[in-house]
């Protein structure tokens, strides 16, 4: 009896661990898994708190000095872009993309993240600022309702594959007033053909014309020097050819509030040159003649379309822009990038307008044209 009660007991005490701790890996298992769970959060507050010590230590304004030094060049930039030289087209370039320039930001952005750079982040401000005053405006929706009269510019390129198909294109838009550039000879009988049914009036003047619902007179070339200057007028002299033709039209149109002075003009092709850089002679020289003849211009309301080969922002243009406002910045939305077609990246065709106010501005579907053609509604 005492034997037995001796053996029980030591058997319970040999049974009880195993009784309690039943599969010694399942057991080990739910402790570890346990202890995650608890470790977890707090090391989730554990980084979140590393990083932002981090970022209010010291360190982080010593560094990235190279992004922050970058962020403040770029916001410098853009307000002074004037004051970089034009040698080789170099300040006319920029100010082509200049709008392009707010792609930098999120780039340095990146680059101030990476290097945890509290100096290069607050540098960023002021680029962001520069580029919202500069061309913030421009995202907002400025069109109106209505409009008397409705215009349309559109260089239609000289290769264009289906030159009829673009005529019946542009006809079918509705507009008022249609001004075409960069037609030939074979062409523009094309665009005669097409757009006589939609337009009983029309003025074409070597490769510009215009088309009217409403009646035109006085119409004239406007010489805008396309081939007088730089190295095309040397080749040409040198050659003993003749100079350019005039690639611009000065035309009245009769509308029911009175005369309307309609300019058409494709100015000269900027180009990349090896030795020239960015070559703009030609564009120059006939932006400012254009800018004379619109100076001398007595009509109170003028319009200008055309193919100007550069942007309201560049400063070949400030003649111009000096004393006509951009149907676009007045009353469009968004950019209006009219060139290339397949992928455009600046507005470098215009409509400028002085003594008329802008209701509307947009662009057209592709043609079949390397240039997407601008539109404007008018009041009076």
């Amino acid at each position: 009896m005492s034997e037995a009660l001796r053996e029980v007991p030591g058997a319970r005490q040999q049974d009880a661990p195993e009784e309690h701790t039943g599969n010694p890996d399942t057991t080990r298992g739910r402790q570890d898994n346990a202890a995650f769970e608890d470790t977890e959060p707090d090391a989730r507050r554990a980084r979140v708190h590393r990083t932002f010590r981090s970022l209010l230590s010291p360190d982080p304004w010593k560094r990235g000095p190279v992004p922050a030094a970058l962020a403040l060049l770029l916001g410098l930039l853009m307000p002074l872009h004037t004051h970089i030289t034009d040698r080789g087209g170099l300040g006319s370039l920029v100010e082509t993309f200049l709008p392009w320039s707010g792609l930098l930001v999120p780039v340095l952005l990146a680059a101030a993240l990476w290097r945890r750079s509290a100096t290069a982040t607050v540098a960023l401000l002021l680029p962001v600022v520069t580029w919202l005053s500069l061309f913030g405006g421009l995202l907002l929706d400025k069109s109106q309702p209505g409009g008397d009269l409705t215009v349309v510019s559109h260089n239609v390129n000289a290769d264009n594959p289906d030159p009829a198909g673009t005529a019946r294109a542009l006809a079918a838009s509705g507009t008022d007033l249609l001004a075409l550039e960069e037609m030939t000879p074979r062409t523009t009988a094309v665009y005669a053909r097409e757009l006589a049914r939609t337009y009983p009036y029309h003025t074409v003047q070597d490769t510009v014309g215009l088309w009217s619902r409403l009646p035109l007179s006085q119409s004239r070339p406007v010489d805008v020097l396309r081939g007088n200057a730089g190295p095309l007028a040397r080749t040409r002299q040198a050659e003993d050819l003749p100079a350019d033709p005039p690639r611009a039209l000065r035309a009245t149109v009769a509308t029911d509030q009175g005369p309307l002075a309609v300019y058409v003009v494709h100015l000269g092709s900027v180009r990349l040159m090896p030795r020239n850089g960015f070559w703009t002679d030609s564009r120059d020289v006939g932006a400012n003649a254009l800018a004379k003849a619109v100076a001398a211009e007595r009509n109170e309301r003028v319009v200008v379309l055309g193919d100007l080969n550069g942007t309201t922002d560049d400063r070949a243009l400030d003649g111009l822009t000096a004393q006509l406002r951009s149907a676009q910045e007045a009353a469009g939305h968004g950019f209006g990038f009219s060139w290339p077609a397949s992928f455009p990246v600046a507005r470098i065709d215009q409509i400028l307008v002085r003594g008329v106010e802008p209701k509307n501005a947009w662009v057209l579907p592709a043609t079949g044209s390397d240039h997407l053609p601008v539109a404007a509604a008018l009041g009076w």
